[in-house]
């Protein structure tokens, strides 16, 4: 086998030099170091290293440095990692600090006392290339850490020898730059591989607060971008706000990681508008999404509204602004937003306008214009996305159901009513049911139309697609069983609620559960519940360990029907005292509540004070005039009460039925006032008792919506 050998002429200095050159200022080309080289596998490493020591040119490091660029170049990874390890760079740092600091020198006065420094600038780059290449050698046999350890050590390197950074004058064919950039774009790429989450954002501020003066403006954008995605999606929760030496008073720190990536999101929005670099429509989709969690979308809207014109499209303008203005609760602002794009009914780019004022018109009850808007995003998404054309349906059904509860006819009710179920059984086939929202709806309507067997299996299916960790679901199952007069297995649904959910969330699930036992006869374990929830509410209330923001919004209105729920037990067990104890308690926390004056009107019923009741129930209308349970209880008071009251009893239970057409005590109390009518209202009145029995069998005891 004959030796890697460069040819005779080469053996002249001036010619080496002249051929170091060139393979020192290749880029990511593989350069040969001679035209007679020989292939990586028709010598050894030991062979290949004597014949460029030979050359009386390469010491023993440099020809190693040489040998592995060619052998990573040629993708013999691990041939590459062999010869770099025989490189023992502790014992040449001191000589490639001395020649650095000699070349950031203004005018190269030599730093020893050998007059000249002892490696030149190519030989330095080389060197300092070994060590980034044996980083991407380690890297490819997933030895992160002693890969990020070797990327170091060039930094550290370069750092120490030139504070102040490369010299400006720097030959641009020497590999020295383009050696530090890739470092520094492949440290904290290391760290992120080996988990180390600290060093990894040390790396990236290192790199843009030491070095970004003497990198061009698209690597620096890219090493921010990269920051800021580790920031967001990678970076957990716990932040390392940076400690810088050099501020002023007025200088601004961030204060954890989102306040860190919102900062860098801010620059490139700046470097994009003064034209420093290329347009990137990412960035402001990044910066969307930190402010709306850091409750920034104020300022988010402020700068959408500084951006100079043509930065982005005026349609994405508007949208953006629509959602800043949606998320800080401006509903208005944003729909006549939304307008603006999609008033022109050519626009084939108005599909997501359409869908987000569907949803603000779901949410904000305007059943006629939802319905519009989101029969048209359908029409525009038609041909372009099944998902975004389900979310379409899944508006529609929602909004032909809010729709279905005000028609007055009952014809037109039940046919809004099948619409929307078709509707939303549409949402679910094109979202594959794993939208959860639509899983929620096609349950609660299927729920409230009584087939309650298809909204037990579509409560089912959200609970295993959410894996059980919202309450909503389990309250909506749980409320589907009582009304198939399950009421055992809902409570047995609540248990598992309660092992699944947090703490804090416990307090509806409790209140369910006590219904649940009361439901079942069980008036003293219903109480003990009931004690149960109000625990859970003061030491809730106290703030023990949890945040203040569950603090601030602690559910007062909770514990009022808790209170309100106790007097009626205690109403019904003929306990005035304690019932009136209970409601202290409440009108404690509010006096203004629909269903403390209905309470309080229950009792004085209960006590046969028939017109002290009647006082408060109107009092309760007050406040809620769709208010059911008062609108029932007139009826039943003015019907107890006789005389010529029977008219108007009617119309208090007519306007209950409007509310809710399902509420069997309405249609039983009008079926008795349609009897005493005598002859003539006995049909009528059978019709009533009839429907009042049917609904009773299917009642929840909870309303479903």
């Amino acid at each position: 086998m004959q030796p890697l050998r460069l040819d005779e002429e080469n053996t002249n200095p001036m010619n080496l030099h002249s051929q170091e050159t060139v393979f020192f200022s290749a880029t990511n080309q593989s350069q040969p170091i001679s035209e007679n080289i020989k292939k990586p596998d028709e010598c050894t490493i030991e062979e290949a290293e004597s014949s460029l020591q030979g050359s009386n040119s390469l010491n023993c490091e440099e020809a190693r440095a040489v040998l592995g660029r060619y052998e990573y170049q040629t993708g013999n990874i691990e041939a590459a990692l062999h010869v770099f390890n025989g490189i023992d760079i502790a014992a040449v740092t001191p000589k490639i600090k001395i020649s650095l600091s000699d070349l950031g020198k203004p005018d190269h006065t030599p730093s020893n006392n050998y007059g000249a420094p002892p490696f030149s600038i190519n030989t330095v780059g080389l060197l300092l290339e070994a060590a980034y290449l044996k980083s991407k050698s380690l890297q490819n046999f997933g030895r992160y850490k002693e890969a990020a350890e070797s990327c170091k050590v060039t930094l550290d390197i370069i750092e120490s020898s030139l504070p102040d950074g490369l010299p400006e004058n720097l030959d641009t064919d020497n590999k020295l730059q383009d050696t530090l950039t890739n470092t520094l774009e492949l440290l904290p790429y290391l760290y992120q591989l080996a988990n180390s989450h600290h060093e990894t954002i040390l790396s990236y501020r290192r790199a843009l607060l030491r070095h970004s003066k003497y990198l061009n403006n698209q690597t620096i954008a890219k090493i921010q971008k990269e920051f800021v995605l580790y920031l967001l999606y990678c970076g957990g929760e716990e932040a390392y706000p940076p400690n810088l030496v050099l501020k002023t008073d007025a200088s601004f720190v961030p204060k954890n990681n989102i306040e860190e990536a919102i900062l860098l999101l801010m620059i490139l929005l700046r470097d994009v508008s003064l034209k420093k670099i290329e347009r990137d429509p990412s960035i402001l989709d990044h910066l969307s999404y930190a402010l709306s969690i850091a409750g920034g979308l104020g300022p988010l809207g402020k700068q959408l509204e500084e951006l100079l014109p043509g930065i982005i499209d005026d349609n994405e303008k508007y949208l953006l602004l629509a959602l800043c203005c949606y998320g800080t609760g401006d509903a208005s602002a944003a729909l006549n937003l939304l307008k603006i794009i999609y008033k022109d009914d050519q626009n084939p780019n108005c599909g997501l306008p359409l869908l987000l004022a569907s949803k603000i018109h779901v949410e904000n009850p305007n059943s006629s214009e939802g319905v519009m808007t989101a029969k048209r995003a359908i029409q525009v998404l038609k041909d372009k996305s099944d998902d975004r054309v389900g979310v379409g349906y899944y508006y529609l059904g929602v909004s032909l159901s809010a729709w279905s509860r005000s028609e007055v006819t009952e014809c037109n009710r039940v046919d809004r009513q099948h619409e929307a179920l078709e509707c939303l059984e549409t949402a679910g086939r094109l979202t594959r049911m794993v939208d959860s929202r639509v899983l929620y709806d096609l349950s609660l309507e299927n729920a409230e139309q009584r087939k309650l067997d298809a909204a037990f299996g579509y409560a089912k299916r959200l609970l295993y697609l959410e894996g059980g960790s919202h309450v909503k679901g389990w309250m909506l199952l749980a409320r589907i069983l009582s009304a198939q007069k399950r009421f055992g297995d809902g409570e047995s649904i609540i248990d598992a609620a309660l092992d699944q959910t947090e703490n804090w969330d416990h307090g509806e699930l409790l209140r369910t559960k006590a219904k649940l036992q009361l439901a079942q006869g069980e008036v003293k374990r219903a109480i003990q519940t009931y004690t149960r929830v109000l625990a859970v509410l003061q030491v809730k209330g106290k703030g023990f360990g949890l945040p203040k923001t569950h603090i601030e919004d602690g559910d007062r209105t909770l514990e009022l029907e808790i209170w309100n729920d106790l007097a009626k037990v205690y109403i019904s067990l003929s306990q005035w005292p304690d019932a009136e104890a209970c409601l202290v308690k409440s009108k404690a926390i509010s006096n203004y509540s629909a269903s403390t004056r209905h309470t309080v009107g229950f009792l004085y019923e209960a006590k046969g004070l028939h017109k002290q009741a009647l006082k408060l129930y109107k009092h309760a209308l007050d406040v809620d005039p769709a208010h059911v349970q008062s609108l029932v209880s007139i009826a039943g008071v003015f019907r107890k009460l006789g005389g010529q009251s029977g008219p108007v009893a009617r119309s208090f239970l007519n306007e209950a039925l409007r509310v809710d057409r399902m509420h069997s005590s309405a249609w039983y109390n009008l079926g008795l006032l349609l009897r005493d009518k005598g002859p003539m209202g006995l049909r009528e009145a059978a019709d009533c008792f009839e429907a009042a029995g049917v609904l009773k069998e299917t009642e929840p005891i909870e309303p479903f919506r």
